[in-house]
């Protein structure tokens, strides 16, 4: 209560009007006797700034990062280089302060940047519309087959594989399970491919969502996958790596309705659970049902260039029942970051990024494959991630080891499977051929050195079991 600087004849007012006679009769009302603390918080005691700068510097220094360790982490989160022209921009006051623009007052810099980010979008995926931006990958992978359901009116059935992202797909289960939709999640084939997903595919099927390169960093058959959801008459909603389409093909050229991805990769920092970025594109004949935000460009009276917010389709600009998403924050400071990254990059430097990701990740694993530990999991070429199997078997010991010495090795996977920690429905669980496996992302980043001790750290790790 100190912090609302409420006086005490304040507070008195206040009780009254509500009838209560005291704050602690208020929580003593609303908090169950077994659950309240009897004892006071276990804090140090009080201190000045310079000592409590310190402690806190301290603490902060027990988290390993990519700023202190080696990071061959992925899963959705990439470390990637982000020049430092996109700080720079992005730290301008009228940039870094903006916050949930509406028309009445967003200023023109805003809205242009909305204009660019989504013109960048549209030539990156190959679709005719993006939106100006969402919460993060996850968010705008359930807002897509949200707006597929309901184009797709008389079919209720999203298809989708256990090589999905584990967390997009937990995210779409909690958005289902109180509508009137059916979640089939088909299992992959032995080498973790989402094929096997197309015998799924009938006439009450709304969408289909594929990720490529998957979770488990396998390139999918998109193109077929699509066209058989098109036949159906069902939506085809692709999860990408923008960072893949340096050389990929892009969404649009596949067959692909709605694309969305996780925007962090692109000038985001690394972050403990975000912000991020959730990009979301789409066929034009879906625009109206797109979540958000659009930015158009238009003339003024004096001919002069300028932009608008040509669509919004919140409940709070539109009737609730037309209304496509609760969208508040449009995320445009990580809209312009990305923005502004991709201007620096433009295409080659997109293509250079791929390719050294592609190579990068090629040595790493030829070189843990040497070892008569470790074994790589699935087959074909991969963009930035693959699996790796730990014969020892200790993923967890194997990983801390690493990070013990400066090494973030990788994702455990066990922890995703079936009984895992972190797989708490059938539905969002990994395959259970991905127990005892972590997950590697190898970005443009990595030097052949980093590679070659990653590789030699892991190998010296002790094993639970003889090889």
């Amino acid at each position: 209560m100190s912090y609302l600087f409420h006086t005490d004849e304040d507070r008195r007012e206040m009780l009254k009007s509500i009838g209560a006679n005291s704050i602690d009769e208020i929580i003593n009302d609303q908090v169950p006797e077994a659950v309240r603390m009897k004892r006071p918080l276990d804090l140090p005691p009080a201190c000045n700034e310079l000592a409590l700068t310190a402690e806190m510097t301290r603490l902060a220094a027990r988290n390993a990062s990519a700023d202190s360790h080696v990071c061959f982490l992925g899963g959705g989160a990439y470390d990637h280089f982000i020049p430092a022209a996109v700080d720079e921009i992005a730290s301008r006051g009228e940039y870094y302060t903006s916050y949930t623009p509406y028309q009445a007052e967003v200023s023109q810099g805003n809205l242009q940047v909305m204009f660019e980010y989504e013109t960048l979008v549209t030539q990156l995926t190959g679709l005719g519309v993006s939106n100006a931006s969402l919460y993060d990958g996850g968010s705008a992978a359930t807002e897509a087959v949200l707006m597929a359901l309901s184009m797709q009116r008389g079919r209720n059935k999203v298809i989708t594989t256990d090589v999905v992202h584990p967390q997009y797909r937990d995210i779409l289960v909690a958005y289902l399970k109180n509508i009137d939709a059916e979640l089939v999640v088909v299992p992959s084939d032995e080498n973790g491919h989402s094929k096997p997903m197309i015998d799924a595919i009938d006439d009450k099927t709304a969408c289909v969502l594929i990720q490529h390169p998957n979770f488990v960093g396998q390139l999918e058959s998109v193109s077929e996958i699509a066209a058989a959801a098109k036949e159906a008459g069902a939506l085809t909603i692709q999860v990408f790596d923008p960072v893949s389409l340096g050389r990929l093909k892009r969404p649009g050229d596949m067959g692909v309705d709605i694309a969305i991805a996780e925007g962090q990769s692109l000038g985001n920092p690394l972050a403990y659970g975000g912000p991020y970025l959730g990009i979301m594109a789409c066929r034009d004949e879906l625009v109206r049902r797109l979540p958000g935000r659009i930015a158009g460009q238009t003339t003024d009276r004096r001919g002069k260039r300028c932009w608008v917010l040509t669509l919004q389709t919140r409940e709070q600009h539109i009737r609730r029942e037309k209304a496509t998403s609760n969208i508040c924050s449009n995320q445009t400071l990580l809209a312009l970051r990305a923005t502004v990254h991709l201007s620096l990059l433009g295409p080659e430097g997109l293509k250079e990024t791929a390719d050294h990701c592609i190579a990068k990740t090629a040595y790493a694993k030829e070189v843990i494959a040497k070892s008569d530990r470790f074994e790589i999991v699935g087959d074909g070429p991969s963009l930035k991630e693959f699996v790796v199997r730990d014969l020892g078997a200790d993923v967890d010991g194997l990983l801390a080891h690493a990070r013990d010495n400066g090494l973030l090795a990788g994702i455990d996977m066990t922890l995703m499977c079936a009984g895992g920690a972190e797989a708490t429905d059938a539905s969002i669980a990994l395959p259970s051929r991905y127990e005892q496996c972590f997950l590697v992302a190898v970005t443009e980043k990595r030097s052949r050195v980093e590679i070659d001790r990653w590789a030699k750290v892991l190998c010296e790790a002790p094993a639970m079991a003889t090889v």
